[in-house]
């Protein structure tokens, strides 16, 4: 069960087995949701994914729980996620070959994430991961907000060149050299977008009204 700590604060404990995972993001969409956070809490929802996923791969005792933390701090407007394991051992990004189908979760964070680090816990074994992502005062969300781009979702408006486009497709391609990925967004005039996956986007949900007429205001 999550532990409200303050208004804007909420901690609660996960077993180590895989439906921890999407328990951890359905608790956050949920949490992010009654606080009005609007599209920054899909990113934080795939943070938290990636940090889970990894504190569930950590060698620990199975009996050990996994704890997580979401909170909004309002004097920086960030959302600060931690996720706490009682495994050893330093989290480092790594650059998993393109045969190896893991190993990319901090990839994804570093990418969306406005900073990250991990510390030692205080009391008993473990440490405990954090990262912050920029979040736009509670209930901010109508004229849209600033994501990476490899967090935008199908169906969702971005305002490119003026004007607020629908997103019909999103996928990603990666460089010859395997090293880079590319999002690539088909939008609803069929022209197709490619940016890095960390390239800040503004984005709103399709039928929020925008202050702005579609042709003025400043690019994203």
């Amino acid at each position: 069960m999550a532990e409200h700590s303050t208004p804007y604060e909420v901690k609660f404990r996960l077993s180590r087995r895989r439906s921890s995972v999407p328990r951890a993001r359905a608790l956050a969409h949920s949490v992010l949701g009654d606080w009005g956070i609007g599209q920054a809490a899909h990113t934080a929802e795939l943070v938290l994914s990636e940090l889970v996923t990894n504190a569930m791969r950590v060698r620990a005792p199975r009996d050990r729980l996994v704890g997580v933390r979401i909170a909004w701090l309002p004097e920086d407007s960030l959302l600060r996620l931690e996720v706490s394991d009682a495994g050893e051992g330093k989290p480092e990004v790594r650059a998993p070959g393109e045969d190896e189908t893991g190993g990319r979760g901090l990839l994804l964070v570093e990418a969306l994430a406005d900073r990250w680090g991990f510390e030692q816990r205080a009391c008993g074994i473990g440490k405990t991961v954090w990262a912050e992502l920029q979040a736009p005062d509670l209930g901010t969300g109508r004229d849209g907000i600033e994501v990476a781009a490899v967090a935008v979702r199908e169906g969702q408006c971005v305002r490119v060149w003026g004007a607020w486009r629908t997103v019909r497709s999103v996928g990603t391609e990666r460089s010859a050299s395997g090293g880079s990925c590319t999002v690539v967004l088909e939008l609803d005039d069929g022209f197709e977008l490619r940016v890095g996956t960390a390239a800040p986007l503004t984005v709103r949900e399709l039928g929020e009204p925008s202050p702005h007429n579609d042709g003025e205001g400043a690019s994203g």
